[in-house]
This record gives C-alpha cells, structure tokens and sequence, in this order.
C-alpha cells in the first residue's frame, strides 16, 4: 500500500476547516454548510471583473472540497493522504474491501505520529557543513621548483579546511527559550571547538534580551548579553556586549547595530564594534523574491574593505540560486561566484569558487540543514487568498449585521487570530495577530457561531500569520446589548454566546 503524505501536504488543503465542520461531519452538515458558502461565494452575485474572478475561485474549491466528503470512498482516502492521494489514478492507495473502521484507525496513528514529529520540530534544529578545497596549484604552479618530483605533473587539490555547527532551541515558557549550539572546525591541519548555551527572554512586544555562555579549547569561557529593541514600527537596535577569558587576560567587546527598513525589501544597517577586532560597518541589504543584494563598506582594525554582492533566486522547484561577490580591502581583492540548490526537503547543497589576491584559488563546498519550515513557503498566497475572500464578504457581512441588530442579536466587535505575545496590551496582541472580525461575523447564523475542533487556519478568510507557532483566537463581542469576551486555542472548539463570557462591568 502507498505510504501517506507528510504532515505539510496532508494539512495543505483542508476541507473540513474550509467547511466548518466537524471530521465526524455528517452529509447533512456536509450539505448545510455547502449550501451557505455556495450563496456567498456564488460568481453571479458580482459584477465587479475582479471579484466575480477571485468568486469563482473560491466557490469552484468550496464545491470540490464538498464533493470530495460527501463521497465515503473518496473522503476515508482523503482522511489518510490528502488531496495528493485523491490525484492518483486507479484509486491504488487504499484497499476498497478496507471498512471505515479500519481506516479511522490507521488515520489515529497517523495523527500521533504527527504530533510526534510536531513536537521534534519545535526544537528548531539548524545546522552547516561546509567544506574548502584549496584549487591555487590548477592556476599558478610552481613547476620549476618540482620537476624531479614523482607525480610533479599533476596539480596538487587538497581539503584545506571544514567547518560543523549545530543548534537546537527548547521553548521553556511562553516568554523563556533556551538554545545549545556547537561547533568545530579545522584549518591547514590545526582545529578546535566550542560549545555555547544562551536563554533568551521575550520581555515585551518591543523587544527581548538574551544571556549567552560559551567555552572552547582555542578560547576561554565567554559571557555576552544581547539587547534586542524595537525604537519605531520601522527601526531596531541591537547591542550585543561579551567578555572573553583567555590566557592574556580578559578581552571586553561590544557591539552596537542600528538598521532601519527603507523599503518592504531594503534595509539599511549602521554597525559599530570596539574591543575585539574594532570596526564601523555601512551596509544596505535588498531582499525581493527573485533576487537578493548587498552593498558594504566597513573601517575597521585590522581590515577595511569594500563589499559588493548579488543573488539570483530562480523560481522553480529546487529553490536554485547562483551568487557572484567583489571584495577588497587592504587584505587585497577577492571575487567569489557559486550557486546552491536544494537536494532534499530539509538540505542544501552549495559551492563556491573564490579566486584572490594574494589568497589564490580555493573551492568552497557546503551543505545546509534547512530548518522545518511546516506549510511557511505559502504564507504569502494564503494570505491573498484570505483577503480576497474578506472582500466577497463585505455584503453579506453587511447583511447579516443589520439583522442582528434588528433582533439584539450577535455582533462580532473586534477578533484577532495569532501569537498573543502579551494579553494585556492591545498594542503587543497585533504583533503576530491578523484580524478576523468579518470572517467570523459571516460564520454567524441565527444568533449563534460555531466553530469545529480545528485549527482556524483553514476558515475562509483566515491564514497562518505565524507558522510552526502556537495560536490563539480571541474574540470581543455583543449579545443583547452586552460585552463579551473568549480566547481559545487555534485547534479548540468555540460556540458563541456563552454567559461564561460576559464582561464584569461592575468591576
């Protein structure tokens, strides 16, 4: 039998979720929902180009989302592979003797083990090999001074060095996470190693600080502290101060960055660091989709330099990208172009050829462990899908508004879905939080919302503002001329109003 699909593909589309309903659904949910997104979503109650366009978009997946459960068969093959496994001709990835027992059991293990891996992904694991190839001999031999020397003809290509780090994150609190790294290298047949241990502290919606503890054998134990602030929605400074132990004594730096965002892809940096190699760096950084730019001048002891860099990202599958680099400085000149592209799910595989003066030639090969990512690559579509559908609800938002005004029914105020970094401030809540007043008032039907055991994600209008993330839905409502307030996890059911959610104005 086939195996099923990764937990990324099989949360891709959700039906139920798109549905609002239970996966326990009956066809009469199944076929009541359906009919009320089918009247929301219908093409023919637009005529605006644009938003007839993005209509039938939305009714064409509502209506093959309820094709595909109100059908037993097609629905307990979705339940285990998802849409993928709906695509695969001959129906070959489930028996069709199988009883829907059967299949809601291997379903249940399916969701323990994705929950297993849900709860090794929030580990974050990050890590880099990357190794060099000294390649000067292919471009400037020496050949006068080895002519008697057996196997003098060929060029002499040699590993000169290689670098492993690795690094894990362990979420302690909701504010509290720790992070152990290591790493070890070796040049020219000399190596060492480190390891360091830091715990960062979210302490407001503005900013968070971190404590840092790092020991090694080509260094002395090192203590940092690194400050994190948000000065305006679109400025942050960063000032990073450590303390290195060696045997020469103890060597103080600090590290000062002030960066401001330009543009949505430029952002300009001001860096200055004394103590360890002391310097004042100039940089603009232009990240877009298709390609990524990067201008420097740094003054500085012992080096000073000029930077100049650029990388193409094509768009297709393999995430492939091809970089070229000018650097000079007092070092000398050194030109730099490669290219890396994505071999597996999590990796990268990249070279690069460096060519200088007075360095010479050297290859650099290396490999990069991706961090998991979950559904992250789509953010940007869900949430112009999302925002097209807030538009087409606009009228029958309207609508229904006014009939529960008639009747002092129930009237969304304000709702917001995400990452809550701080409940009591307002300000802190919009951070990683996205608003969903009109989707959920166009949930509403007869004075009443009902939200299934699912995570809000997949609702029309919704998107994930945060992937990998823990979420929260909090709502602020009316019912009968009174306040009321919820907050409830993203996978946990919600029925409104309830008296339980009534806001104490006396007090």
């Amino acid at each position: 039998m086939a195996t099923a699909l990764s937990e990324e593909e099989l949360d891709n589309e959700d039906y139920y979720s798109l549905l609002n309903v239970r996966r326990e659904a009956s066809s009469e949910e199944l076929k009541a929902a359906y009919r009320r997104l089918c009247m929301l979503y219908h093409p023919d109650k637009h005529r605006d180009p644009e938003l007839k366009s993005q209509a039938e978009q939305l009714f064409n997946l509502v209506h093959q989302a309820y094709e595909v459960l109100s059908d037993p068969q097609t629905r307990a093959i979705y339940d285990i592979y998802g849409k993928r496994g709906l695509e695969m001709e001959g129906w070959e990835v489930v028996e069709r003797r199988r009883t829907p027992a059967e299949i809601r059991e291997e379903f249940e293990r399916l969701q323990r083990e994705r929950e297993e891996r849900r709860l090794q992904q929030r580990t974050n694991p990050k890590g880099t090999i990357s190794v060099g190839v000294d390649a000067t001999d292919l471009f400037d031999r020496y050949d006068e001074e080895y002519e008697d020397v057996s196997g003098s003809g060929f060029p002499q290509i040699e590993i000169n060095k290689m670098h492993i780090s690795q690094s894990i994150e362990a979420p302690l609190t909701a504010t509290d996470t720790a992070i152990l790294s290591g790493s070890l290298s070796t040049q020219n047949g000399n190596g060492g190693g480190s390891v360091n241990f830091a715990l960062r502290r979210v302490t407001s919606a503005k900013g968070w600080g971190e404590l840092e503890f790092g020991a090694g054998d080509l260094q002395g134990p090192l203590f940092g502290l690194k400050l994190f602030r948000n000065l305006t929605p679109r400025c942050f400074v960063t000032t990073n101060c450590a303390l290195q132990f060696s045997s020469r004594g103890i060597r103080p730096g600090l590290t000062t960055v002030l960066a401001r965002n330009l543009d949505k892809n430029t952002v300009g940096y001001l860096q200055w660091r004394w103590g360890i190699q002391s310097a004042m760096n100039t940089s603009i950084v232009r990240d877009t989709k298709t390609s990524h730019f990067t201008v420097a001048l740094q003054l500085g002891i012992p080096h000073s330099f000029a930077l100049i860099s650029y990388q193409h990202k094509f768009q297709d599958d393999d995430q492939t990208r091809v970089k070229g680099s000018l650097k000079a400085g007092f070092f000398g000149t050194v030109v730099e172009y490669g290219a890396e592209r994505k071999i597996s799910r999590h990796s990268v595989l990249g070279a690069a050829v460096s060519i200088g003066v007075p360095q010479g030639v050297s290859l650099k090969v290396k490999e990069l462990e991706k961090q998991r990512e979950s559904a992250a690559t789509n953010v940007l579509q869900k949430k112009q899908e999302a925002e097209s559908a807030v538009r087409l609800m606009q009228e029958s938002v309207r609508r229904i508004i006014e009939a529960e005004e008639s009747r002092m029914g129930l009237i969304i105020v304000n709702a917001w879905y995400g990452k809550f970094v701080n409940d009591k401030s307002r300000k802190s809540e919009k951070v990683k939080v996205i608003d969903v007043t009109v989707p959920l008032q166009c949930l509403v039907k007869d004075s009443k919302l009902i939200l299934t055991e699912a995570s809000k994600a997949g609702l029309p209008g919704f998107y994930d503002p945060c992937v990998g993330e823990d979420k929260n839905l909090k709502v602020l409502y009316q019912f009968r001329g009174v306040l009321h307030q919820v907050m409830v996890l993203d996978s946990e059911a919600l029925r409104i109003p309830k008296q339980s959610h009534r806001i104490d104005t006396d007090g």
